[in-house]
C-alpha cells in the first residue's frame, strides 16, 4: 500500500524509505533487496522497461567473477526467476550468467512486483529540495551529513497528461550508470574526463545455422580460451572473438584480413569483434561490437555522427558474416540496441575513492559490499593499446557508494566512486548487482540505528 498524503486537488505526496533512480542491474538489485528487508521502495526509470545495459544495450552474457558468497542473493533470485521464463542457460564453462535480454524485461518486472517495489516508468527528475539548505557553500564538504535531499519532484506521463509528482524519501540512490541524479543535485565529480573507453553499439543476427558456424570457427581457432561451442538442451551455443591488435594471436585473423583486402570491411570494423549465443533465442548471435569511432565527448554532433557510422558498420559486419562464414545465408539483422553499451561513466566523489592500488594489493576493508576478481579491462580504439590485466580477488567498501555531498544520497553501479582504472574492473554487471544488494543492506542497517 502506498503511503500517500493528500496535498491538494489532484495531487498527492508520496512517501518512501528508499527512492532508486535508474532501473539497470544495480538499481533493480538495490530496490528488490531494500523492499525484501522491509523498506518501502520506489524505482524511477526514464525508459519504459527495466534492465538498462543488459536489456536496452543487449550486453549479454554477464561476465564471470569471484565465487565469494557476498551479496549474491539477488543474482541467485534472478537465475531462479529466469529459468521459469526459459531466459537463462549455464554455459559449458560454468557461467550461469547467460541471459535472454528481451525476456529479462519481463523477469525484472516480475521480481520487483513480487517483492513489493513500486515502479514509475518514463519519469524524469524535475526539481528537488534540500532539507538543511542553510548550510553554506564554504562548509558544504565539512558538513555533508547536515545536507540532505528532502524530496524530489518527478515528471511523468499519464495518457496525454504530464504529471509532476513530489516524492519524499529517507534515502536516495543514484543507479543511473552515468550519475544523472548526482549531476541533477550538483554533486562534485571525480576529475578524470580525459580518460575514457569507447562505447559499443550491439546488435543481434538471427536465422543462423549455428551448427555450421560452430564447426567452421572451431576448425579455424584452436584456442579454447577464445572460441568454444557446445550443445545445451539440444541447442548449439558458442562464443568467439577477434581484435585488430597485433600483439595477440587470433584464430580468425586470416578471415578478417581477407575481408579488409577485398574492401568488405573497414579497419575500424575489425577493432573489436565478439559474439555469443543467447538463451532461448535459437539461431541467433549477440554481437559485442562495433565500437563507436572518432568521437569527442565535448564536441556537439560528434557522438551522434559516431552512432550513424556504427549502424553502417553493423550492416558491413552483417554482409561480412554472410560472405565469409558458414550458416549465414538466410540470416538477418533482428535487433539493434536501443542504447549504447557503456564501459565508463561520470563518477561522483564519495566517502572513499577506490584506487587501482586497492585492487592490485587486494586491500581489505571493514564494510565490503562485494568481492570480485574481474580484471582491469580497458578498451581502446588504438591498436595494441587495450588493457586486460588479471588480478587477485579484491573487495569494495560501502564508503565508495556514499555521496560526499549529501548525507542521504548513495550510489550503486558503474558510477561507483572509483578512479578510472579501478572502475574498469568494477563495471561488470555481476559486480553492479552486488553493489545494489550490498547498499540496500547497508541502508537497512543505518535505518535501524
Amino acid at each position: 500500500m502506498l503511503d500517500m498524503n493528500f496535498k491538494s486537488k489532484n495531487q498527492y505526496i508520496y512517501k518512501y524509505d528508499v527512492l532508486v533512480v535508474g532501473g539497470g542491474p544495480a538499481g533493480v538489485a538495490c530496490a528488490y533487496t531494500a523492499s525484501k528487508l522491509g523498506l518501502k521502495t520506489v524505482l524511477v526509470e526514464k525508459n519504459n522497461y527495466l534492465g538498462g545495459q543488459i536489456t536496452g544495450a543487449l550486453v549479454v552474457p554477464m561476465m564471470q567473477s569471484a565465487g565469494e558468497n557476498l551479496n549474491t542473493d539477488f543474482f541467485d533470485t534472478l537465475v531462479k526467476y529466469s529459468k521459469k521464463y526459459n531466459a537463462q542457460i549455464t554455459y559449458s564453462d560454468g557461467n550461469d550468467g547467460w541471459f535472454n535480454p528481451v525476456l529479462l524485461k519481463i523477469v525484472f518486472e516480475k521480481i520487483l512486483k513480487d517483492s513489493g517495489v513500486d515502479i514509475l516508468y518514463e519519469a524524469e527528475l524535475e526539481s528537488f529540495e534540500i532539507l538543511n539548505s542553510v548550510v553554506s557553500e564554504t562548509t558544504r564538504l565539512q558538513n555533508a551529513e547536515e545536507k540532505n535531499v528532502n524530496f524530489v519532484t518527478v515528471k511523468t506521463r499519464f495518457a496525454s497528461k504530464i504529471l509532476s509528482i513530489p516524492i519524499y524519501s529517507k534515502y536516495y540512490v543514484d543507479a543511473t550508470g552515468n550519475s544523472n541524479f548526482c549531476e541533477f543535485l550538483n554533486c562534485e565529480f571525480i576529475d578524470d574526463e580525459d580518460k575514457f573507453q569507447p562505447d559499443s553499439l550491439r546488435f543481434i543476427l538471427s536465422n543462423i545455422n549455428l551448427e555450421k558456424f560452430a564447426k567452421q570457427i572451431l576448425k579455424l581457432d584452436k584456442n579454447r580460451n577464445v572460441t568454444t561451442a557446445c550443445k545445451l538442451d539440444k541447442a548449439v551455443h558458442l562464443s568467439t572473438a577477434y581484435t585488430f591488435d597485433t600483439n595477440k594471436i587470433w584464430g580468425l585473423s586470416e578471415v578478417f584480413e581477407r575481408a579488409l583486402v577485398a574492401g568488405d570491411l573497414k579497419s575500424s570494423d575489425t577493432a573489436y569483434f565478439q559474439v555469443f549465443t543467447i538463451a532461448n533465442m535459437p539461431g541467433s548471435l549477440a554481437f559485442n561490437c562495433p565500437r563507436l569511432q572518432n568521437y569527442t565527448p565535448d564536441v556537439p554532433f560528434s557522438y551522434s555522427d559516431a552512432l550513424c557510422e556504427a549502424r553502417e558498420s553493423i550492416f558491413r559486419l552483417y554482409n561480412f558474416m554472410k560472405k565469409y562464414f558458414d550458416g549465414f545465408d538466410d540470416s538477418y539483422i533482428s535487433q539493434i540496441a536501443d542504447m549504447t553499451g557503456v564501459r565508463v561513466s561520470r563518477r561522483p566523489k564519495t566517502k572513499y575513492i577506490y584506487k587501482l592500488d586497492d585492487i592490485l594489493n587486494a586491500k581489505e576493508f571493514k564494510n565490503p559490499v562485494l568481492y570480485a576478481d574481474y580484471p582491469v579491462d580497458i578498451h581502446s580504439n588504438d591498436k595494441n593499446s587495450s588493457t586486460l590485466k588479471a588480478v587477485k580477488k579484491y573487495c569494495l567498501p560501502v564508503e565508495c557508494l556514499i555521496s560526499m555531498d549529501y548525507g542521504n544520497v548513495f550510489l550503486a553501479g558503474r558510477n561507483v566512486g572509483a578512479e578510472f582504472e579501478a572502475q574498469a574492473a568494477l563495471r561488470i554487471q555481476r559486480s553492479c548487482l552486488s553493489m545494489g544488494e550490498g547498499l540496500a543492506k547497508y541502508l537497512k542497517q543505518i535505518s535501524n540505528n
